[in-house]
């Protein structure tokens, strides 16, 4: 895929297999970080920033349905594929039900995996650009993206291009994790250091616009972004 190296985590107990999918994967230009079981794998999941996430499902510690269930609970979106030698109709449902994107079952084609790969990324990058709105709801405030402000109660506020980009991600995706690499690539199109200390300015104003609306808040998410959190 062309751009910027697509950032894996693959979290499988076998050693032969993890680094056999770990080199092959890299040669097709995905940079991927290998853990062993579970709970390594949700360490590295909230220290890391991640695209698309292949998790075995029988490990130790942890099996990959309860870490993609604890991944679920923090962010909704991000692809999960799971690699398992468990063929079972029963464990490919429970599997889609947790909202995995794919199930495959071992032993598998390395170029089938890679070609899955993909095609859930480009589905998952047209989500990302979908058509704005004229407006967005939360709480009790209104976005007014079309003309650029915020509007609650009595009060209007003029908003900048970055302010008005910005706070359509969140409320896009109020209640869930607004990831920052997404933000910077999406109202910035960087991601470096300085850019992301820009974007933390952006931040606290826009925690300032939307404090007489005791409904909203906007909370930092550790090692990952923030997350506009709705309390109706």
């Amino acid at each position: 895929m062309p751009g910027k190296n697509k950032q894996v985590l693959l979290v499988e107990d076998d050693p032969n297999l993890g680094i056999l999918l770990q080199e092959y994967l890299s040669h097709k230009n995905f940079d991927v970080t290998l853990k062993r079981n579970g709970e390594e794998g949700l360490l590295a999941y909230r220290r890391g920033s991640f695209d698309i996430l292949l998790l075995d499902v029988m490990m130790p510690k942890m099996d990959g349905f309860t870490l993609a269930e604890e991944i679920r609970k923090d962010n909704q979106d991000i692809p999960i594929i799971f690699l398992t030698a468990k063929s079972l109709k029963e464990d490919k449902i429970k599997g889609l039900t947790i909202g995995a994107d794919d199930y495959i079952t071992k032993p598998f084609s390395m170029e089938v995996l890679e070609l899955k790969m993909n095609a859930i990324l480009r589905r998952v990058e047209k989500i990302e650009v979908q058509a704005a709105l004229d407006e967005y709801h939360a709480g009790h405030t209104l976005l007014d993206y079309k003309n650029q402000r915020i509007i609650f109660k009595d009060q209007n506020i003029k908003l900048t291009t970055k302010e008005n980009e910005l706070l359509r991600l969140f409320f896009e995706r109020k209640n869930n994790i607004l990831e920052r690499e997404v933000a910077l690539k999406h109202v910035w199109q960087d991601d470096s250091y300085f850019t992301a200390r820009s974007m933390d300015v952006f931040i606290s104003k826009l925690r300032k616009y939307l404090k007489d609306d005791e409904t909203l808040s906007i909370v930092n998410v550790h090692g990952t972004g923030y997350k506009l959190l709705e309390n109706l």
